[in-house]
């Protein structure tokens, strides 16, 4: 099999016969690590080799491929113009290997492993800590690194292998990206304890015209929600004060800086009865959320995933009965 690349600098055309590449996933690592810290001192500190070695393994991968990755300098190392293109193709080509890994290791001892699960700032906090100790219990050899990232970096980063899953809010649209939903979670008002709504633990559509509602910031999913619900019971969104948090915004309600919109989840774990709040529900009015668990539809662990987010929906139902619905 031949293929052709070709030096970025010169654009001097090399012919590479594919089948004679002889490239290690020990290189493409070595490469990544110098790429991240522009420094192979640094880089040989982390991955806890000499100078030397490094530079000798990098070599060996640019003379493989037929192009420069770096530029050297006594500053340091420059990633070329095909040095950067290519660490997409390097960073698949390492999560491919893991993946690889993984699924012997599955169907040898059953689940185990460190899984990297992505989760929405304003979900994995009040959901997960009730969810990673069952799953722990259930599944021993399985472990979780948490990260929380807006939807929009979470559904990038799930697909280029930073991520094996996802927990975020609907909709997720992307025909690569299996989506489990999982439950749908009430949406509450919550008003300081001296406003005007603060008698009533119910309120009709019609109290919530005019009113200066508090929302996230612009790039959170939840955002566009809160849009919506104003715009449909003409109340006034403050752009002037968007929380970079759902706690902002609870300590902005309690200023007396206007009302909020905020989940079950967060409303339950957060909000005490010695608060100045009040939660109110929106009578003859479904204001909700959809959340799911989501990994990519080629991951070779994608048969434990499914049965993970049953496991999931199980453990939530118990740990939040009456709050949420489960979803099918």
């Amino acid at each position: 099999m031949i293929g052709i690349s070709f030096h970025a600098d010169s654009l001097k055309v090399n012919i590479v016969c594919m089948d004679e590449l002889n490239i290690t996933l020990k290189q493409l690592r070595y490469y990544l690590v110098a790429a991240k810290h522009k420094s192979l001192r640094q880089a040989a500190r982390e991955l806890r080799i000499s100078q030397p070695s490094l530079s000798a393994q990098i070599k060996g991968l640019e003379e493989s491929l037929g192009v420069d990755l770096f530029e050297r300098n006594r500053g340091g190392v420059l990633l070329t113009p095909i040095g950067r293109e290519l660490t997409g193709e390097a960073n698949q080509a390492i999560n491919a290997a893991e993946s690889i890994i993984a699924a012997a290791n599955y169907v040898k001892n059953g689940p185990s492993g460190t899984f990297r699960l992505g989760a929405s700032p304003s979900l994995g906090p009040y959901s997960l800590p009730r969810v990673l100790p069952s799953i722990r219990k259930e599944f021993s050899g399985v472990k979780f690194f948490v990260r929380e990232e807006v939807p929009a970096l979470l559904y990038e980063g799930l697909l280029v292998g930073k991520y094996d899953l996802i927990l975020t809010i609907l909709p997720v649209d992307d025909h690569a990206i299996t989506v489990k939903p999982l439950f749908r979670e009430p949406i509450y008002l919550v008003v300081h304890s001296e406003h005007p709504l603060a008698k009533d633990k119910t309120i009709t559509a019609q109290q919530l015209e005019g009113l200066e509602v508090l929302t996230i910031e612009e790039h959170h999913l939840f955002y566009a929600q809160v849009e919506e619900l104003c715009k449909k019971f003409n109340a006034k969104l403050l752009r002037d004060y968007e929380g970079t948090s759902l706690d902002s915004i609870r300590q902005m309600v309690q200023m007396g800086m206007g009302v909020a919109f905020l989940p079950a989840l967060y409303v339950r774990s957060e909000i005490k009865s010695k608060d100045k709040l009040r939660v109110l529900k929106i009578e003859d009015e479904s204001i909700y959320r959809d959340n799911a668990l989501c990994w990519r539809n080629t991951s070779p662990l994608r048969s434990f995933f499914r049965s993970l987010s049953v496991f999931f929906q199980n453990t939530l139902a118990e740990e939040f009965k009456g709050e949420i619905d489960i979803l099918t």
